[in-house]
């Protein structure tokens, strides 16, 4: 039998933030979305690129092709941590659904070995894609930027309506879902946005009400010029404040929604 391989471009060891409890997150290489405010740039590009290191000169490669027993060599040596928190494995990225094929494979074997799995996706992919998902994943951590679809291509390139097709499908499957939305100064924190995307989760989604708010913030923005790459809001936009995020916490929890900040 042919080993599927697939592309990433880290592992992070007992993240806390991807999940229940302690987890190992591995970051798939490539994503069809280039959101402006995007802390992981390296992540977009689908193929393993060089970074330039301006202090010292040096270059790096960024992504790897591995095979599922490479990665589940790694999984297992913390093992022990997930079962002692509850956690487990988190594929993130870019967008793991652009390489489903060897996604489905990893989850498989996790699934083989009792391995919580949680995804962190746009959920942007085809509905055929998604529905390949179902049953193999523990939770979705789910992004929602946008509602308004002229805005969504403005600011990651995309349209957003499979994204909204998936998350209805999951929504009617009954899969374990929490919605993440980024909190964008002057871009998706505006009163409208926010309306629009509590008005669409408390009438359009049956059994999907968890929302994490999720603050931006600006440790990528430093990645950009290694990548040769600009930076759409360089040195404009700040991390928003606690009252600004209770605001938006308390305008969605209107909405019959369980919103919790970061998460």
């Amino acid at each position: 039998m042919k080993i599927r391989t697939g592309t990433i471009f880290d592992i992070k060891r007992f993240a806390v933030h991807d999940g229940p409890g302690i987890r190992t997150t591995i970051f798939f290489k490539g994503c069809p979305l280039n959101c402006w405010w995007c802390h992981n740039p390296e992540s977009q590009n689908p193929d393993p690129e060089t970074i330039l290191h301006p202090n010292s000169g040096e270059t790096e490669l960024i992504g790897k092709s591995v095979n599922i027993s490479e990665l589940m060599d790694e999984i297992r040596k913390d093992i022990i941590f997930y079962d002692e928190s509850g956690g487990g494995v988190t594929v993130s990225g870019g967008e793991p659904l652009m390489q489903p094929e060897f996604l489905v494979a990893l989850l498989n074997q996790c699934t083989n070995e009792n391995i919580n799995t949680t995804i962190d996706t746009t959920g942007f992919s085809s509905l055929k894609t998604m529905k390949s998902m179902l049953g193999k994943l523990d939770l979705f951590l789910y992004d929602l930027k946008f509602i308004d679809d002229e805005k969504h291509q403005a600011y990651t390139g995309v349209s957003n309506k499979s994204i909204l097709t998936n998350l209805k499908y999951l929504d009617s499957e009954k899969e374990s879902v929490i919605i993440r939305i980024p909190i964008i100064p002057g871009v998706t924190d505006t009163k409208t946005n926010i309306k629009s995307l509590g008005t669409f989760i408390s009438s359009s989604l049956q059994n999907i009400n968890k929302v994490n708010i999720l603050p931006y913030n600006r440790l990528g923005e430093g990645k950009y010029p290694r990548l040769n790459r600009p930076y759409r809001f360089a040195n404009q936009l700040a991390t928003p404040s606690d009252k600004e995020l209770n605001r938006i916490k308390n305008e969605l929890e209107t909405y019959g929604l369980g919103v919790q900040i970061g998460g």
